[in-house]
């Protein structure tokens, strides 16, 4: 792999790249959803369209987060900028300030999302309805024999509610341009893309 730059898309540095022969190498974006804006029974039903149990994950869960990000680590599309980097036992681990969902097909760990919560300085991570706080979508994965059901809609669906309630006002995502799952998601629940990112390879021709 030659240098890789990271711009976003109308960036005028995008046009000299090009022209001395950097082509885009892959797309990337970012979304947005206003919690004023959330269509709760919209997404509720999103949630049970699954058809399996979909829950809050906690500390006893981290085997399972790690079997599946194992299962799953090399099935990310794009470039270095929806790059994922395998978990370790903390990042594996939901906290008060990174919150982890789960959809189960019995005792098996089947799709998961991380959420990342930024606290404004009238909130506690821990109370956050006494404040406001930003949700930032880490990762989002289904193991591929449970692709294509809607349950990594679901799975999104429950944390958009379950922090909804807890007082975050605002939730991030992204992804790359080249992953129609997770764009059907995002548009289902409400998210506007307001980001679009290139990425750009020397010597990739």
């Amino acid at each position: 792999m030659g240098d890789v730059v990271v711009l976003p898309a109308d960036a005028p540095r995008r046009v000299e790249l090009e022209r001395r022969g950097w082509p885009v190498v892959a797309r990337s974006f970012g979304a947005q959803l206003d919690g004023d804006a959330v269509e709760r029974e919209r997404l509720r039903s999103l949630v049970d369209r699954a058809g399996l149990p979909v829950r809050a994950l906690d500390v006893a869960d981290v085997d399972a987060v790690l079997a599946l990000d194992v299962a799953t680590v090399g099935h990310y599309p794009g470039s270095v900028a929806t790059r994922h980097e395998p978990f370790d036992r903390e990042r594996a681990t939901p906290s008060a300030t990174r919150r982890g969902f789960g959809v189960w097909s019995g005792d098996d760990l089947v799709a998961m999302t991380f959420v990342d919560l930024l606290v404004g300085d009238d909130g506690a991570a821990a109370g956050l309805a006494a404040g406001s706080a930003s949700a930032e979508t880490d990762v989002t994965v289904v193991a591929v024999g449970h692709r294509g059901r809607g349950i990594g809609t679901a799975v999104k669906a429950a944390s958009v509610l379950a922090l909804l309630d807890a007082g975050v006002t605002r939730f991030r995502t992204g992804g790359s341009a080249d992953n129609p799952a997770i764009i059907a998601a995002n548009t289902a629940l409400g998210y506007v893309r307001d980001e679009e990112w290139v990425t750009l390879e020397a010597g990739a021709l």
